[in-house]
């Protein structure tokens, strides 16, 4: 899918997860942001634990997802604690969940710690099968050595997403970024770019270098683009 190919609105809103995960956002902004969900019908909204509830019954009679973060935005939270965060989000109706790895452990070599930390959350299908994990790897503090470790990591782990940011340090998707992750996880798993994708020519280039969900905060600008 290329910058010049033909896309439609709803084909390209069933790969973004419309997000608004800034630590100062109202209720009034939660409920914009699931009226725009399903006004464009994006795949997911992305939100905070805190506004988990409200998303759910915003989005009760939609086919738009909930997702939820978890060990947002650092992933230096002890394991047990993201495994209750994951269950809680998902009692309150959380289909989705962001969580972020545990870079510190990675950048030590306690490669036992971060997929110990991933299977704790991922645990969480066992009374809730659907759930979809996404695990943020941090790009932007990586080597392109750790990046490909973070994943190998992530897939063994039985997740179901690697992601690239959180978007919270300066660091952002890039084109060369996604297709490593790509070519290491293989076809089978997910890959989730989000960070600094504004335009559709950013979402289009991230789509052609092997992502198959697109993270970002200006959802609609993107789809507004496409001609209706």
């Amino acid at each position: 899918m290329s910058e010049k190919m033909q896309v439609s609105r709803r084909q390209l809103a069933k790969v973004i997860d419309h997000t608004l995960v800034k630590p100062a956002v109202t209720k009034d902004d939660i409920i914009k942001l699931c009226w725009e969900a399903e006004k464009y019908g994006f795949c997911c909204a992305v939100v905070n634990p805190t506004f988990v509830s409200l998303a759910r019954h915003m989005l009760e009679a939609t086919d738009v997802k909930v997702c939820s973060t978890v060990g947002f935005p650092f992933g230096v939270t002890l394991p047990e604690v993201k495994m209750l965060e994951a269950r809680k989000v998902t009692e309150q109706g959380a289909e989705e969940i962001d969580m972020v790895m545990n870079v510190s452990a990675l950048k030590s070599k306690d490669y036992d710690t971060v997929k110990k930390d991933i299977e704790a959350v991922v645990n969480v299908k066992a009374s809730h099968k659907d759930v979809i994990v996404k695990v943020i790897i941090e790009t932007a503090w990586l080597t392109n050595e750790e990046k490909v470790t973070a994943c190998k990591l992530t897939k063994e782990a039985k997740a179901d997403f690697v992601k690239t940011s959180t978007g919270f340090f300066g660091g952002k998707a890039t084109v060369e970024d996604v297709r490593l992750m790509r070519q290491t996880v293989g076809k089978g798993m997910g890959v989730k770019a989000a960070a600094g994708i504004r335009t559709l020519k950013d979402a289009l280039a991230m789509i052609d270098a092997g992502a198959n969900r697109i993270g970002t905060s200006t959802a609609v600008a993107i789809i507004e683009e496409i001609p209706k």
